[in-house]
């Protein structure tokens, strides 16, 4: 669907990486590696999202750090627009809110790097009835057409999930 509005992949890529985690940072040379595109074909969208101020940057050295401008008011239009595209809304609405005692669900794996994937890597933190959850995702999966894997930490484990870094994971949603 957003192929059909955004004709550029490039651009696509860029979206999911930096705007469906905010926290998400990266070089053009790493961008290049990840997408397996030109350089020049990378720069030239990230030049237009920089000029537009959708993203911001920061020089290392003698790199350029390219990050998305949280601040921008457009920000959380566009992540709505592509958690709607990778399908956690629908987890968000399904699954999430009908388990019960669910204290946290972060987005960790690929989708959380803004990598689309064909997989939706999830941690809750609470006391969740798996097997209602398994139903559930089993639903979701088949809604979304993905796979769903998650992990699940009780209350007192909480922080076993913090040992991932920031652009691993983001928390999706917090009662």
């Amino acid at each position: 669907m957003l192929d059909t509005l955004i004709t550029s992949k490039t651009r696509i890529k860029l979206l999911l990486k930096f705007f469906l985690n905010g926290k998400t940072s990266s070089y053009l040379r790493n961008l290049e590696s990840e997408f397996g595109e030109s350089s020049n074909a990378i720069r030239i969208e990230l030049n237009k999202f920089e000029e537009a101020g959708l993203l911001k940057t920061a020089t290392e050295g003698n790199k350029k750090l390219f990050q998305a401008n949280t601040k921008h008011p457009l920000f959380s239009d566009i992540q709505n627009i592509l958690m709607k595209y990778t399908g956690l809304d629908h987890i968000i609405e399904h699954v999430i809110q009908k388990l019960g005692d669910v204290e946290e669900v972060y987005l960790v794996g690929e989708l959380a790097k803004g990598i689309n994937s064909p997989i939706i890597d999830l941690v809750f933190v609470g006391n969740v009835n798996k097997t209602y959850l398994i139903a559930l995702i089993d639903k979701a999966e088949k809604l979304l057409n993905k796979k769903i894997r998650y992990v699940i930490y009780a209350n007192h484990e909480k922080n076993k999930h913090n040992e991932l870094s920031n652009d691993q994971h983001f928390l999706l949603w917090s009662r």
